[in-house]
């Protein structure tokens, strides 16, 4: 797939899936925009692309003021975007009585608030005809114990992206979500033990950890033209997880 010249943002790019596609999209010729809180994080994937066509923003989207220094940078570029790839997110897995008010307000405000006010801030930037992005989760449609507020935000995601969608066709811009499974990446290794990974690769058809690389070609195929007539649609990549959890 081409991107030559296309300018792409990505919130949440500095390790995992957002790092995965952000060297996908520069591979693919893009001038690619990523987002992290922290700056040495942003400098270590800066490191590891070492490509003239990233540029990074230290941007925390669960925050307004985090968001408007992301609309200042796009709006400094000056060239309309066209791909936004909104991917930023965070889980804390723990039963009903164990929530606290701090870690639902942190999980809502990064995975829903963060999404829905940084794509209506950078509207205005977005090129007609962009395609616009979501990493929602198999855990929207799971009902896995421990996972209630996390999957909340993800069903509640996938609400706004379909919507969007809707509202957004006028100008042809097309709104897609990407629900990844259990993949390999160091966010995974902060909320899931080594005993428990192995038991998720387990209970998806193929037997293993999905890669970051294996969900980055799903979002390039969504925002590329070959998928000019997929809009309001959610793409599941979890190596039948789903499927095979339940049979």
């Amino acid at each position: 797939m081409d991107f030559t010249n296309k300018n792409v943002v990505i919130t949440g790019g500095t390790t995992g899936i957002g790092l995965a596609t952000a060297k996908a999209f520069i591979a693919a010729g893009a001038n690619v925009w990523i987002t992290g809180r922290k700056a040495e994080n942003l400098q270590k994937a800066a490191a590891q692309i070492n490509s003239p066509k990233l540029f990074s923003v230290v941007s925390d989207t669960s925050k307004t003021e985090g968001i408007s220094v992301l609309e200042k940078a796009v709006a400094g570029g000056g060239q309309k975007l066209d791909v936004l790839f909104l991917n930023a997110g965070i889980g804390m897995f723990e039963p009903m009585e164990q929530v606290t008010e701090e870690n639902f307000d942190a999980q809502f405000n990064t995975n829903v608030k963060g999404h829905f006010f940084t794509l209506q801030k950078l509207l205005p930037y977005l090129a007609d005809g962009a395609a616009v992005l979501f990493t929602s989760s198999t855990a929207a449609t799971a009902a896995n114990a421990g996972s209630l507020v996390y999957s909340a935000t993800k069903g509640a995601l996938n609400k706004i992206a379909q919507i969007a969608a809707n509202e957004l066709a006028g100008r042809k811009i097309r709104v897609n979500i990407v629900s990844p499974g259990p993949i390999a990446t160091p966010g995974l290794d902060t909320v899931v033990p080594a005993d428990a990974q192995v038991y998720l690769a387990g209970a998806t058809a193929l037997q293993r950890l999905g890669d970051p690389d294996e969900v980055a070609k799903t979002v390039l195929f969504l925002a590329s033209d070959a998928a000019s007539f997929i809009t309001g649609t959610e793409i599941v990549v979890d190596g039948g997880y789903l499927n095979y959890a339940l049979k």
